[in-house]
């Protein structure tokens, strides 16, 4: 980040977004307004004009969320709309390039080597890495399940043979995913990280006795 008071300030960022992400979304300002206070705060005509020409200098969180809510877009993408805005002044004083400002924001901002267990960015990655892997754990149990079935209803000798087979090797692939999300949700909490509730189908991820390998 550099000295230079010609970027935007985020409060000028996010009412150049709100305007923009209005008009594309054919909404009038007072339709806008009465969406904000449908979703609970109370936002007039008047107050949201004042926003969008400039005139307030302020935004507090709430009006915030409600306002990306009633845009249907991301809080963050209001405030650090990578790609149409250049940069921003996250600070008074200081800018940045869009990128590398959201980039702090999130805790992402570019490393040489792995950040401390106890940093913001490390609890970021944790919790990302187990997105992905609860979806590859809900993936495979699906794709296994989706095998077997057609295994199943083949009447086909050598093709019910042949498919059996091929939904034990899902089966397995399906069964070292949840090992995998087990585990990594152990490592989690071995840091103190309390892991977010596991999807319904995957209630039992976190059982202290594993069920068997299914294709043992």
């Amino acid at each position: 980040m550099t000295q230079n008071e010609q970027a935007p300030n985020l409060v000028a960022v996010v009412a150049g977004e709100v305007r923009r992400h209005r008009k594309a979304r054919k909404m009038s300002a007072q339709q806008l307004a009465d969406a904000c206070t449908a979703l609970g705060v109370e936002m007039q005509r008047g107050v949201l004009a004042n926003l969008e020409i400039g005139r307030r200098e302020s935004l507090d969180v709430t009006e915030l969320v409600v306002l990306a809510k009633a845009l249907d877009v991301p809080p963050i993408a209001l405030l650090f709309p990578v790609g149409h805005v250049p940069s921003v002044s996250p600070t008074p004083g200081v800018a940045a390039d869009m990128w590398d400002a959201l980039a702090w924001f999130t805790g992402e901002t570019p490393l040489s080597e792995l950040p401390p267990a106890d940093s913001p960015r490390a609890r970021l990655e944790a919790f990302r890495h187990h997105a992905v892997a609860v979806e590859a754990a809900l993936a495979s149990a699906r794709l296994a399940h989706e095998r077997r079935r057609l295994a199943t209803v083949n009447l086909d000798p050598a093709e019910h043979e042949r498919l059996g087979q091929v939904a034990a090797q899902y089966e397995r692939l399906a069964f070292e995913d949840t090992l995998a999300l087990r585990d990594l949700r152990a490592r989690m909490r071995d840091r103190g990280l309390e892991p977010p509730v596991p999807p319904v189908a995957l209630a039992h991820i976190d059982d202290s006795t594993a069920k068997e390998d299914p294709s043992a």
